[in-house]
């Protein structure tokens, strides 16, 4: 198990998240699912939350579940079957998100982690994809286009937000966890423990 903590460069806010790759069906138990767990403490267009979140993923790098609360509002649970479809907690399906393998949670940088370990790129190569946005408080998730080239395999990726305009190059570390988010996250120090 590991914890990382990221700071806002945004305003304030900040992240706790822990995180193993090698889960078992029960947690703790070694096997092969990759679990998240976070909380996050931000704002967003000058109003303050607090949102909780949890992803499985299979041992691919495919979302296969994840779980939102904010605190004091909406919350949303998210299964996928890692082939591109999707349903809610109630098992309806969501047609929009249909071609979406990953997620991209607006308030942290965990989750281009998912398409960097996922998509294997080799140095040079550019890979589009869709994936299914989900800022908060709000919880809607909408499909979106973003792309990533990797600059130096398992050090540097270029993020493309092809449906904002938005590009930026992300150091990471070897279990593909951004370091530094140039303009929106920094990586906190790790306390001793």
């Amino acid at each position: 198990m590991r914890e990382v903590r990221w700071a806002s460069e945004t305003g304030e806010g900040i992240e706790h998240l822990a995180f193993d790759a090698h889960c078992g069906p029960k947690y703790g138990e070694k096997g092969d699912t990759i679990r998240v767990e976070s909380v996050i403490v931000g704002e967003r267009y000058g109003k303050s939350y607090g949102l909780c979140y949890a992803i499985e993923c299979d041992a691919h790098w495919r979302v296969r579940w994840a779980a939102f609360r904010v605190m004091g509002g909406r919350s949303l649970v998210l299964h996928s079957d890692g082939k591109g479809h999707w349903t809610d907690g109630e098992g309806r399906a969501l047609e929009a998100l249909d071609g979406c393998i990953d997620i991209d949670i607006a308030a942290t940088p965990f989750t281009n982690t998912l398409p960097i370990r996922r998509l294997g790129l080799a140095r040079g190569e550019r890979q589009p994809i869709r994936v299914a946005y989900i800022a908060a408080p709000e919880l809607v998730p909408k499909p979106v286009e973003q792309a990533y080239v990797c600059i130096e395999r398992d050090r540097e990726y270029r993020y493309e937000g092809i449906f904002r305009d938005f590009t930026a190059n992300l150091r990471v570390d070897e279990d593909g966890l951004v370091i530094d988010y140039p303009t929106l996250f920094r990586r906190l120090p790790t306390p001793e423990r």
